[in-house]
């Protein structure tokens, strides 16, 4: 490891000294280039140099303690103790920084969400959660635009599909791909029973244009009119847009803008993130059989969290994790269970780089 980091502290160095140059300065895509280099290293870097000159304080300490007796070498040993215990946290902190990137971290993302058992109740809850994640995304300022809202006469929601656009928004919401199960006792319900009811969501990192190519003749392009909650008629001319991919038999369906063309743009947008989730998945099927995730596998039918309405509790199955404050979460106050799976995350990981 250490190895490893001597060669990447020397390349930050030389990216340093390149970037100083006056041919690098003159030529803007090379200096953004190695600008962005640099920076994805300044970190790991930096917390080496602070564990190196620690470790450098305690074998001065050491070394002073050898030639003192009594209480000077006790508050010398005293001092290299504590060096030591920062180096223990330093270098966990080093293999952290070391471990590989998600490349799709840093993207936008693809939000599904879909009523599943029970019914108008489920999508009640499809529409709460829908509520929830626009929260929590206006919150770290991340975009919101609706590419589809199916939703019941009773103000539910069957199935809803957003775009998010922001730094880091998959970073953030890709541990809530699954199925969210809510405990409750429906409005409906005349004699108090508490019903289970499940709704399922997915979260698709946002796919480029360099990541999937889409052949037009792959792909049928119907047109129908918009259409509200009912079924009633809200559009009189056909500017809803059906992409069918032949290949891979995906549809998707876009009818939130008056814009033909606007619909267009989105459900292609959603085509591609799908596609992209698709041939990722596939490839990836060996690796996820032989090793599971601790904070689950991302599949859409693994229950992963369950809302207790009674008991004002919000569980999270793979991690123990429980929560009891359901109204701020419902709020989008996500960020305590979301930083709880991302730690348990690289925790895995960590562990997992050293059984390697």
């Amino acid at each position: 490891m250490f190895a490893k980091l001597d060669a990447i502290a020397a390349r930050y160095d030389e990216l340093g000294e390149l970037l100083s140059r006056p041919e690098t300065l003159a030529d803007m895509q090379e200096y953004k280039k190695l600008s962005r280099e640099r920076a994805e290293t300044e970190e790991l870097v930096e917390t080496y140099r602070a564990y190196r000159k620690t470790e450098g304080e305690m074998n001065a300490a050491l070394a002073e303690a050898e030639k003192e007796t009594g209480e000077m070498r006790d508050m010398l040993l005293e001092e290299a103790q504590s060096c030591r215990e920062r180096l223990a946290g330093t270098e966990k902190r080093l293999k952290t920084l070391l471990l590989p990137k998600d490349r799709n971290d840093e993207r936008g993302c693809t939000l599904e969400i879909r009523a599943g058992a029970g019914g108008e109740e489920a999508a009640l809850f499809a529409y709460e959660l829908y509520r929830m994640y626009q929260s929590y995304c206006e919150k770290h300022r991340f975009s919101w635009g609706t590419v589809d809202l199916n939703m019941t006469e009773l103000g539910g929601v069957k199935e809803a599909i957003v775009n998010i656009d922001g730094k880091g928004a998959y970073s953030r919401l890709k541990f809530e791909s699954g199925v969210h199960r809510v405990q409750r006792v429906p409005e409906t319900e005349s004699q108090g029973r508490i019903h289970t009811s499940t709704v399922t969501v997915a979260v698709l990192p946002e796919a480029e244009d360099v990541d999937v190519t889409i052949d037009d003749k792959d792909v049928r392009v119907d047109l129908f009119r918009s259409s509200g909650a009912g079924g009633q008629k809200v559009n009189k001319t056909e500017t809803a847009i059906r992409l069918t991919h032949y290949p891979t038999g995906i549809v998707v369906t876009c009818q939130d803008e008056r814009s033909q063309l606007k619909n267009k743009e989105k459900a292609y947008r959603v085509l591609r993130s799908r596609l992209y989730d698709y041939y990722n998945s596939r490839a990836a099927s060996k690796e996820a059989a032989d090793r599971r995730s601790l904070v689950g596998t991302g599949d859409r039918s693994e229950r992963i969290r369950t809302y207790n309405f009674p008991q004002d509790r919000i569980t999270d199955h793979r991690i123990g994790l429980s929560l009891h404050n359901m109204q701020n979460f419902l709020a989008g106050d996500l960020d305590e269970m979301i930083d709880a799976l991302a730690r348990a995350e690289t925790e895995r990981r960590l562990a997992a780089s050293t059984e390697e």
